[in-house]
C-alpha cells in the first residue's frame, strides 16, 4: 500500500466519515427521545461529539472495506406508545439523516465549484475532495443501513411494516444477522446489490 496515498485519503475521508456516523446515531437518539424514550439522552448520546459514538473496529473497517459503523444508540421501545411504529421511525432517522447530508454535500460541492475563482486553490481542492467524499460516504451509509438484515436499520423498518406474527418470526434472524452480512459481503452479494444504487446516487449528487 502507498503510505502517502493512504494518509492523504485518510485526511480527506476521516472528517466526513466521523461526522456522518455521528449525525446518523444522533438522529436515532433524537427521534427516540422525541417519541418518549430518554435512554440515549441519559447515556449522553444526543451530542455531535464523535467520541461518544465512535466504534474503533467500525472505523477501521471503513478504511479497509469501505463499510463501517458506530456504536449503536441505546433505544428502549418500552417507552414508546406504539413500539413497532415508533421503532420504524427511529430506524429510518439514521439513514434519512445521511441522505440529507449527502444532498447537502453535493449542493455545497457545486456551490464551491461555482465560487472557484474566489477561493484559493490550496483551499478549494481539499474542500471539494472532502465534500465529494462526504456525499459518497453518506450515500453508502444510508443505502447499506437500509438492507433488511439485522442488526441494520432496514431490519427494524421491515419489522415495523410486517404483520405481528411475521415480524416475530423475522426477529429470530437477529442472532445470525452479523454472520449473514459477513457471508454476503465476502461473496460479493452485497456489493452487487448496492454498488449500482450508490454509484447512481453519487453521480446525481456530485455530477
Amino acid at each position: 500500500m502507498d503510505l502517502d496515498r493512504f494518509i492523504q485519503e485518510f485526511a480527506i475521508q476521516a472528517p466526513p466519515f466521523l461526522f456522518a456516523l455521528t449525525v446518523h446515531e444522533l438522529a436515532h437518539g433524537y427521534v427516540a427521545n422525541r417519541l418518549g424514550d430518554p435512554t440515549a439522552a441519559r447515556a449522553g448520546r444526543l451530542t455531535l461529539n464523535p467520541l461518544k459514538h465512535l466504534d474503533i473496529l467500525g472505523t477501521i473497517a471503513f478504511f479497509i472495506m469501505h463499510i463501517g459503523w458506530a456504536k449503536p444508540v441505546p433505544v428502549d421501545s418500552r417507552y414508546f406508545k406504539h413500539p413497532e411504529r415508533d421503532m420504524l421511525w427511529v430506524a429510518l432517522a439514521g439513514p434519512g439523516a445521511n441522505l440529507v447530508l449527502a444532498v447537502a454535500s453535493g449542493l455545497l460541492a457545486k456551490l464551491a465549484m461555482a465560487a472557484a475563482p474566489a477561493i484559493p486553490v490550496f483551499l478549494l481542492y481539499p474542500l471539494l475532495l472532502m465534500l465529494v467524499a462526504s456525499a459518497w460516504i453518506n450515500v453508502i451509509l444510508a443505502i447499506f443501513n437500509l438492507i433488511p438484515i439485522p442488526p441494520l436499520d432496514g431490519a427494524r423498518v421491515l419489522t415495523g411494516l410486517l404483520p405481528p406474527e411475521l415480524a416475530g418470526h423475522y426477529r429470530r434472524l437477529e442472532p445470525f444477522g452479523f454472520i449473514i452480512l459477513l457471508i454476503l459481503f465476502y461473496t460479493g452479494t452485497i456489493q452487487k446489490l448496492i454498488l449500482p444504487l450508490i454509484n447512481q446516487a453519487h453521480s446525481l449528487l456530485t455530477g
